[in-house]
């Protein structure tokens, strides 16, 4: 059993969810970012990376360990789970992947080389999420162009890299329109909220 760690952003999650509402920013967010951690739940020990303010309840609710937020972006959030991480190998799963299903995180652990690296790249060249047979081979190198950063360490650390092709992780979310884009293959807590919003009822 891999150990699964998915980093959150809290309060400043997803703010391009314009014209979205600040307080409907935060529940979409919550929304996709449980939808995330049910799957990943269900496939490894999981560990969320965010404030206990902003996500501390829902953790508790779906049985997942927190490990503070320590500030310093997505890749030191990254750092500080995996230095808790018991069980190899390891997941990494970005919380704005709202269609992602178990059997995804199963397709990108059987992707990962003996000793190497797999990753699944966004549309725009960032990172999505990434499976690494041990913690040194991560590092902070979220960002434009990131999975060709990860892909260049790999290399320069002489360890095989597979860039893997998983439509449920490449799809994430930054905007109103790619949650009506991706209608129909929403986890089911995105989907209820984002029908919410169309109502324009609070979560």
């Amino acid at each position: 059993m891999p150990s699964v760690v998915v980093p959150f952003r809290g309060e400043s999650a997803k703010s391009r969810l314009v014209p979205v509402p600040e307080d409907l920013r935060e529940a979409l967010a919550l929304a996709m970012l449980a939808d995330v951690l049910a799957a990943c739940s269900k496939v490894g020990d999981t560990v969320l990376v965010a404030s206990k303010a902003s996500a501390g309840e829902l953790a508790e609710e779906l049985g997942v360990r927190i490990v503070d937020d320590p500030g310093g972006g997505q890749g030191e959030a990254v750092v500080a789970a995996l230095a808790t991480a018991e069980r190899l190998p390891l997941l990494v799963v970005n919380a704005d992947l709202p269609c992602v299903q178990p059997r995804d995180l199963l397709t990108l652990l059987g992707a990962l080389p003996d000793g190497g690296i797999a990753l699944v790249e966004a549309a725009d060249g960032t990172t999505n999420a990434l499976a690494l047979a041990a913690p040194h081979l991560f590092a902070p190198l979220y960002g434009p162009r990131s999975a060709e950063r990860f892909l260049a360490r790999a290399r320069r650390l002489e360890v095989r890299a597979m860039p893997t092709e998983i439509p449920n992780l490449a799809e994430d979310v930054d905007t109103l329109y790619d949650l009506e884009r991706l209608e129909g293959r929403l986890g089911p807590r995105t989907a209820a909220a984002l029908e919410e919003l169309r109502t324009g009822l609070p979560q």
